[in-house]
């Protein structure tokens, strides 16, 4: 039996408030900025746990697992009962599995806590973007996500530095702390100044949509087109962060704070990407966006290989090809997601979901066969970003321009 409201009685509901920028962007940031504040910490675990190194990072690898499977689950049930109940409830756990992290007796305790902490985090990177889908239009949509996620590159960047003053001044469960008392504030500005977007309109037309919703999402070739350009777009970035430290420090015998500098840099100019993107999508237009978009990034992982084949694997040009880049993608990822979630806006969560699970899964894809096949020169990690940014344009033209 339909439970969707009828269209006459629809237009006659108010538009949904729109939602505080600064709570999105803190949600959206909750998770990114979670797993890297930790980062400084994990080798000390070696020794107060007394554990093997690869066991410490299992801290990590099955937070990154948590981070994008759980990203599956919230957004169906953010279109089946409300953005509000879903991000509350994920923010919760978020606040549980940290204070675990701060009492943990094991280091088994401190990685179920860390799994936790991740699937309770990643519900404000689904919800954020399906709360402005339900609040914008697409071409404005596109526009408040490239300043949510411009921001949101900032707080990841801080948060090893934030973690390692923490852990010299305090000890390593200082960070956690940390954590627990940004979940609680968090979790009370929500519950205080965030209302439900999802209107009644928009609300899925029968109890079975759950999983209806998500098949009739994966048939949509336009969405695969939308997620799968975000994807392996994210995947020239994930692919960078996994072989650029080996290339620099062990390659071309650079220290790990030039790495930091030059990394800051790149960084700076995806945001640059976001600021564009965040200006002039909505009157650019978004496929136009991320056709231009892509392009640059084309033209900046043609440029790495160009400097590789001629023996010009310099950090200037390594992330000088990385910024071009960087560049581009800070264009198209943010307007890939508007396009995702707007492929049929009744089902802006569920999209929501899938399209960050698919940007998690390529990306983790990508980074660990560079780790792999990164050897003694630069070359796997030149080839890999070459073929996810191709990859990446194809998926575009093939679901989105010839869907």
């Amino acid at each position: 039996m339909s439970t969707a409201t009828p269209p006459a009685e629809a237009s006659r509901l108010p538009p949904p408030r729109l939602p505080p920028i600064a709570i999105l962007i803190v949600i959206a940031g909750l998770g990114p900025t979670s797993l890297n504040i930790f980062l400084p910490s994990m080798p000390g675990l070696m020794r107060v746990y007394d554990t093997s190194y690869a066991t410490a990072q299992l801290t990590l690898t099955l937070y990154l697992v948590g981070l994008a499977v759980a990203q599956l689950a919230y957004g169906p049930l953010s279109d089946r009962f409300g953005r509000r109940p879903a991000l509350l409830a994920g923010l919760f756990l978020y606040v549980m599995g940290s204070v675990a992290c701060v009492a943990a007796p094991t280091i088994e305790t401190l990685i179920a806590g860390r799994v936790l902490q991740a699937v309770g985090g990643c519900s404000g990177i689904v919800i954020s973007r399906a709360i402005i889908r339900d609040v914008y239009e697409r071409g404005r949509a596109a526009s408040v996500l490239a300043y949510v996620t411009m921001a949101m590159v900032v707080a990841p960047l801080m948060a090893p530095t934030i973690g390692g003053f923490l852990d010299d001044w305090f000890g390593w469960r200082a960070g956690f702390v940390f954590m627990v008392v940004v979940g609680v504030l968090t979790l009370a500005a929500c519950f205080l100044l965030l209302n439900e977007t999802r209107t009644p309109q928009k609300e899925i037309a029968s109890r079975r949509d759950i999983w209806d919703g998500v098949a009739a999402l994966l048939r949509r070739r336009r969405f695969h087109g939308y997620a799968f350009q975000v994807a392996f777009n994210s995947g020239v970035f994930y692919s960078f962060i996994a072989g650029a430290p080996y290339v620099m420090i062990e390659l071309l015998q650079r220290s790990a704070g030039e790495y930091g500098l030059w990394f800051a840099v790149a960084s700076a100019v995806y945001m640059c990407g976001n600021f564009i993107a965040a200006r002039v999508s909505e009157r650019v237009g978004s496929d136009r966006m991320i056709a231009i978009g892509t392009t640059i990034s084309l033209i900046g992982v043609f440029t790495l290989g160009v400097f590789y084949l001629n023996d010009l694997v310099f950090p200037a040009t390594l992330f000088g090809g990385m910024s071009i880049v960087a560049f581009g993608n800070g264009m198209s990822i943010p307007n890939g997601i508007s396009g995702a979630v707007s492929v049929d806006p009744s089902r802006a969560g569920t999209a929501s979901g899938i399209a960050g699970f698919s940007q998690m899964a390529v990306g983790a894809g990508m980074s660990f066969t560079v780790g792999l096949l990164l050897v003694g020169t630069a070359a796997p990690l030149v080839v890999v970003m070459i073929v996810s940014s191709i990859a990446a344009r194809l998926f575009f033209e093939w679901g989105v321009r010839r869907g």
